[in-house]
């Protein structure tokens, strides 16, 4: 009797572990379907418009995305089962779908803004756009107005793009700031755009002409508007620090917003006494000041000097102040900011409610916003938007400018 229930247990175990194995395997074969290489991804903005994009996944904790000069690292993936979750840096983006047959299919969702839209990827297709021969040259500047229908919504562009056979690269430079590195083609008599970095998803399509174009601009699935360019080679933005000011009556900047411990911040503080500061305003969910913050840091860690300070106010669109502390840690981590970011607004990233968080400003016109302030306190410079590193030339010119001009105030007494 004993030896049969000893043999029926052993029994018993071999097939727990069989069974086990089994799954193990299936398992294994799961996310072997996951396989490395070049993927065509595309987010579906509405029914017959996509916004394609190109990644690689070099191994199963290590994709890239591409757009044109631009490759972004994600290093955070998981698998289980048949799923894959991909968790963009600094931005709480991120993509979820499941494996079947090289081809992903899911979401990209942005949970504070509850927004999701539709996304598939295929392996082995490589080309951004389909195109075929195109019968323009788009290489230039372009002189662009966004929603010209709307007084209150028209903005203008500076369309700056290089051409090589049917491939464009560039981007759109507008006062608050560009849409970072665009890539796409032209395709007979017609413009395709494209870039998406965890954050954005960006599509541009229009007809164009060696001197026209008229299209429409999409950001993600929740926005659209119409945009009209005409080729100048001449045409200029208006000068970036003259858009923001301090209002009549205010004649310095303060704020007293708390850090991650919860302990109040002002320039009453210590460390701002008798110093030169900068002061950003930026939201870590926005790529421009993800572009500004990268510089901003490194400039600060290689410019050692006590009669300097740096200081981020941060508007979040998180729903509460710890997911926005959090939002705000994921930046300082990811590319180690030597500085202290405060948390001045959540919930909402409306530019007319941050300006009741700074009144002495006329308004807050973009994100990012840099304030300089002399060792008396005294505001020199308001410098709205940022041109980042896909703009080219500008992005070089705004550094040596910064730099100058930061010296000159390090140097006065």
């Amino acid at each position: 009797m004993t030896f049969y229930l000893v043999y029926f247990k052993n029994v018993r175990y071999v097939w727990v572990l069989f069974f086990f194995l089994i799954g193990c395997k299936k398992k294994e074969q799961i996310q072997n379907k996951l396989s490395t290489g070049v993927w065509r991804a595309e987010l579906v903005i509405k029914e017959g418009v996509s916004l394609p994009f190109i990644f690689e996944i070099h191994h199963k904790n290590k994709w890239s995305f591409y757009n044109a000069q631009e490759t972004i690292i994600v290093d955070e993936i998981s698998i289980k089962n048949d799923s894959v979750q991909v968790q963009f840096p600094v931005y709480e983006g991120y993509i979820k779908a499941r494996i079947k047959d090289s081809v992903l299919t899911g979401h990209f969702i942005k949970p504070s803004l509850d927004r999701i839209v539709p996304f598939r990827a295929t392996l082995g297709k490589t080309k951004r756009f389909q195109s075929k021969k195109p019968e323009v040259q788009l290489s230039g500047n372009w002189e662009t107005v966004f929603s010209d229908q709307c007084d209150t919504c028209r903005y203008v562009a500076k369309g700056t793009f290089k051409q090589v056979e049917g491939v464009v690269t560039g981007t759109f430079r507008t006062t608050t700031g560009d849409y970072r590195y665009l890539e796409g083609v032209v395709s007979g008599d017609s413009l395709k755009l494209s870039t998406f970095d965890g954050a954005h998803a960006f599509l541009f399509e229009a007809v164009v002409t060696d001197s026209t174009m008229q299209g429409t601009f999409y950001s993600g699935n929740h926005f659209e508007e119409p945009f009209y360019g005409k080729r100048n080679e001449t045409f200029e933005l208006a000068d970036e620090d003259s858009l923001t000011y301090l209002k009549s009556g205010f004649n310095k900047f303060y704020f007293e917003f708390p850090d991650a411990n919860g302990k109040i911040i002002s320039l009453d503080d210590p460390k701002f006494k008798n110093k030169v500061v900068l002061i950003q305003i930026l939201g870590s969910w926005c790529p421009n000041c993800l572009d500004e913050t990268k510089y901003y840091s490194s400039y600060y860690r290689n410019n050692k000097n006590d009669n300097l300070a740096f200081v981020g106010l941060a508007f979040e669109y998180a729903k509460t102040p710890e997911k926005a502390f959090k939002s705000i840690h994921r930046l300082t981590e990811k590319i180690k900011v030597p500085y202290p970011i405060l948390l001045a607004q959540y919930g909402t990233v409306d530019k007319k409610e941050a300006q009741k968080k700074v009144p002495m400003l006329n308004q807050v016109l973009s994100y990012p916003t840099s304030i300089f302030l002399d060792k008396q306190g005294v505001v020199r410079r308001i410098h709205t938007g940022f041109n980042g590193p896909a703009t080219g030339e500008k992005y070089t010119l705004f550094k040596k400018d910064f730099e100058s001009f930061l010296t000159k105030l390090l140097q006065e007494e």
